[in-house]
């Protein structure tokens, strides 16, 4: 079973290999996105349900990251598997929000990411698609996009804090 790769794991900080036409014909697409919905359903931190996980994440270095919200909200977000993706437009508007990730426990962030984006990527099947996004589901789009730039929220932060160590505004 896949699991979370630790944060010193060279997948997390390095730039992930684009999929072959070949990975996806043999296989390796499938498996990799059956191993992040595997370690997707593993995260449950403080009641929190994860929402995304990129290859990166389990040590895999591939461009693949996917989008499947584990929580029981009615507004659940969409579910998303995206190969190879690129954005194709990026607003000029953005905004700042907190941020969290499963590779980096207890540790948030507020992070500035662009309010609405666009992104052009394949399926499970290989077959491209385009898909065009706002708030939450943008900052997301973006967040997993970064990990396969070995890029961590963290790394963007204008501030980061640990649990416990909220600064005041976050506190509940």
């Amino acid at each position: 079973m896949a699991k979370l790769v630790p944060l010193n794991h060279p997948a997390l900080h390095a730039i992930a290999e684009e999929i072959t036409a070949e990975e996806f014909s043999n296989g390796t697409v499938e498996k990799i996105v059956k191993d992040l919905k595997e370690a997707i359903k593993t995260y449950d931190v403080d009641g929190y349900a994860a929402v995304a996980i990129a290859a990166p994440q389990i040590g895999v270095s591939k461009r693949v990251f996917l989008i499947d919200d584990q929580s029981d909200r009615k507004d659940s977000l969409p579910s998303i598997v995206a190969v190879n993706p690129r954005f194709t437009k990026l607003s000029k508007k953005t905004h700042e929000a907190g941020e969290g990730c499963l590779s980096i426990p207890d540790t948030y962030g507020l992070v500035t990411r662009h309010q609405n984006v666009t992104m052009e990527a394949k399926d499970i099947n290989g077959k491209t698609y385009s898909r065009g996004a706002g708030g939450l589901l943008a900052q997301i789009m973006q967040h997993e996009y970064d990990h396969l730039d070995g890029v961590l929220f963290t790394d963007r932060a204008n501030k980061v804090w640990t649990k416990g160590n909220e600064p005041e505004e976050y506190e509940k």
